[in-house]
């Protein structure tokens, strides 16, 4: 039976990862799968077992990896805005966390003799790219993030790709487009209102519009994103080569295309509930992102998203709108 860890099971894109692995097993009949989160829902994925803790807790970790898993899924981390906003709380999580994380593993492989060799899937972000930008951001662009998070995202890369260098471990960091729509509720993410002026409307409540209408991105839904985590945890590496860090595919449109898909499947009264606020300070952020991208890579080696906008908005009514 192949162990699978999920650090950070307890978010949105870890319980999706989770359900899908009880659907269907990532690498044997029946995968014994932990979760690991600082908490998790009331009625969550269903799993082997379900340990709460903070990523920042060595101890904690160390016990998690003492175990030996086959698989590990890293998810956990301080989201765009937040650490932005709280630049200690974000290199404390996203920077130190994970670099002690790395040495913890390191440590084991080097007591079980160089025989275990985990495959570490890390999920990075498009923020580790920074403007100015060519139409269509392609395999060969240069990563220069101009936030802190972005730039945290790419630091862990590099850590974990000189790591798998090293034979300590078989890493792939896959750089998730924005995830869209989230279930549930908003969170502290800059990105947070691309999701909520879908679901929030939906669900028949008001949305906040921070940014222009014009303003493009890249996106994949929370189903893309579980299949995404599957594909990277099976993948050959030796496919992959020494660059272990990967663009993925996703959907590439502005806030009104957005916008005009949903009203192409919901109508003009939930489109009515979408109201422009500008918040200048989460433009300042979002102007920075990446729009487009030409993930050839990802596509030739199997990776897998929507073609478009009414496809992710489609996918979130069947998976996640209550009474759809």
């Amino acid at each position: 039976m192949a162990k699978i860890l999920i650090i950070g099971g307890g978010g949105m894109v870890g319980q999706k990862l989770a359900n899908s692995l009880d659907d269907s097993p990532l690498i044997s009949d029946a995968d014994d799968i932990t979760l690991f989160d600082i908490g998790f829902p009331a009625v969550g994925a269903p799993a082997d077992a379900r340990i709460n803790g903070n990523v920042t807790d060595a101890g904690a970790i160390t016990k998690l990896i003492r175990k030996r898993p086959d698989v590990i899924f890293h998810l956990a981390s301080i989201v765009s805005g937040e650490a932005e906003t709280n630049f200690d709380l974000g290199w404390d999580v996203n920077g130190e966390a994970f670099w002690s994380f790395l040495k913890i593993l390191r440590a084991e492989h080097l007591a079980s003799q160089g025989n275990w060799v985990p495959r570490v899937v890390f999920t990075s972000s498009i923020a580790v790219f920074g403007a100015p930008y060519p139409d269509k951001i392609d395999d060969e662009f240069l990563s220069a993030p101009q936030t802190s998070y972005g730039a945290q995202k790419a630091i862990s890369e590099l850590m974990l790709s000189d790591f798998s260098r090293k034979g300590f471990l078989n890493g792939l960091s896959i750089r998730l487009p924005t995830i869209c729509v989230r279930p549930g509720k908003p969170n502290l993410a800059a990105s947070s209102f691309f999701s909520g002026i879908i679901r929030e409307p939906l669900n028949g409540k008001d949305a906040i519009l921070p940014v222009p209408s014009d303003v493009r991105h890249w996106h994949a839904s929370p189903r893309a994103a579980a299949g995404f985590l599957r594909k990277a945890g099976t993948l050959d590496l030796a496919q992959v080569g020494t660059r272990r860090a990967m663009n993925l595919p996703g959907v590439s449109c502005t806030v009104e295309e957005q916008i005009e898909a949903l009203r192409d499947i919901a109508g003009n009264d939930v489109v009515a509930r979408i109201k422009p606020e500008p918040d200048a300070a989460i433009m300042e952020i979002v102007k920075g992102w990446p729009r487009n991208f030409n993930p050839e890579r990802a596509l030739s080696l199997g990776f897998k998203a929507e073609d478009n906008f009414h496809q992710i908005i489609q996918t979130y009514i069947d998976d996640d709108l209550p009474n759809a």
